[in-house]
């Protein structure tokens, strides 16, 4: 039987441009996905070679799709509060903060990472959904003294263990002396980037703040040009985050593996949430109910037996012995691991490490071990 050819994506304005979406094109990027109502580049040539290229030397990825919800005002620090139910109270300005957002009922709406420029001026980079509406939402029912909109940021990231040399070629060697997710501004061009050593990888990395210019001249390719200039010695390509390294490396998807259906108990969040302050968070008196009911399930990295699994488009069920104990919400073939590796919400008591259960795949069903921790 012949094999019907993969649908074509339409690319319209409705899917925004960044800065370095003509780059990206002349990189030759062969996939994407449609991420905030933006492309995110996905493979440069297959998902293996890219991995392993990305564990081994430096790549450049268009993540504009991350966008920045800035809050801004007298209350801005408040409304921040509001959202989430980890303390922010001791937030630095230098330092990014991982946060859990949750709704009315304590499921996840979000698991963005937020920057403090001031008390008054923060940004949230956020996963894949509307959060900016929540967000707004919430400012304008409170009647909160801020701004909340969508400022014109285009993060661009470098990522991969050759990361460290190339941006020190283009901002200097005091960038190698960021801690692990700190946040300080750079010149470029006589120009100031906010960096983070941060992103959607554990292969060591930087995410750079990009604002767009409109003006002849545009920094965001001059800035791609320069990186892809100091990278070449280090083999430097362009890519996007990797679906084999996310899932090794237990990296949570939003709208893939936790939804808003899920607490960030479930998510393996918890230490993230601080009762102390649940009282001043949205969704906190919710949260707390449903962790003093304990929670009856949790995302844990799999083992998954057999040969190449097929693409995981929709949830597996998870059995053992035919009871239904949980689901799995991405999966994908490792050769570093010589296994098929993959994230599941399980629930208790078979979440324990060295549980084997079944996963019922669209190719039949295959024995699977839950591990301990991720892969990488």
């Amino acid at each position: 039987m012949n094999k019907a050819p993969a649908p074509l994506l339409s690319i319209t304005r409705r899917l925004r441009s960044t800065p370095f979406s003509r780059k990206v094109a002349e990189a030759g990027i062969q996939a994407y996905t449609v991420y905030n109502r933006m492309l995110l580049p996905t493979v440069l040539k297959d998902v293996v070679s890219d991995c392993q290229h990305l564990k081994k030397n430096v790549q450049l990825w268009d993540v504009s799709c991350e966008r920045q919800i800035a809050i801004e005002g007298k209350e801005a620090a408040t409304l921040v509060q509001k959202i989430t139910p980890r303390n922010l109270s001791n937030q630095r300005t230098d330092r990014c903060m991982y946060i859990p957002i949750v709704d009315d009922t304590g499921g996840m709406l979000n698991d963005p990472v937020c920057i403090k420029f001031s008390d008054t001026h923060y940004w949230i980079s956020i996963a894949d959904s509307d959060l900016l509406f929540w967000i707004k939402g919430i400012a304008v029912a409170l009647k909160l003294d801020v701004k909340v909109y969508e400022p014109p940021i285009y993060p661009l990231a470098v990522q991969g263990p050759k990361s460290f040399a190339v941006m020190e070629n283009i901002f200097g060697s005091e960038i190698n002396k960021m801690p692990f997710f700190s946040a300080k501004f750079f010149k470029f061009k006589n120009e100031s980037f906010l960096i983070s050593r941060s992103g959607y990888s554990k292969q060591g990395g930087f995410e750079i703040y990009v604002q767009s210019d409109k003006k002849e001249g545009n920094i965001g390719e001059q800035l791609w040009d320069a990186l892809m200039e100091a990278g070449k010695k280090f083999d430097i390509r362009a890519g996007g985050p990797n679906y084999i390294e996310r899932v090794e490396s237990g990296l949570l998807s939003y709208g893939n593996d936790m939804t808003s259906d899920n607490t960030p108990d479930e998510c393996g969040l918890q230490h993230f949430c601080d009762e102390t302050i649940f009282a001043e968070c949205i969704g906190g008196t919710a949260l707390k109910k449903r962790r003093e009911d304990k929670f009856q399930q949790q995302i844990k990295s799999l083992s998954i037996d057999g040969g190449a699994v097929p693409a995981c488009r929709d949830p597996w069920v998870i059995t053992k012995e035919d009871k239904v104990v949980g689901q799995v919400s991405s999966a994908i073939w490792s050769p570093d691991f010589n296994t098929n590796v993959a994230l599941a919400m399980i629930h208790q008591p078979y979440w324990q490490a060295g549980t084997t259960l079944t996963v019922h795949c669209p190719d039949g069903e295959r024995q699977s071990t839950v591990c301990e921790k991720s892969f990488n």
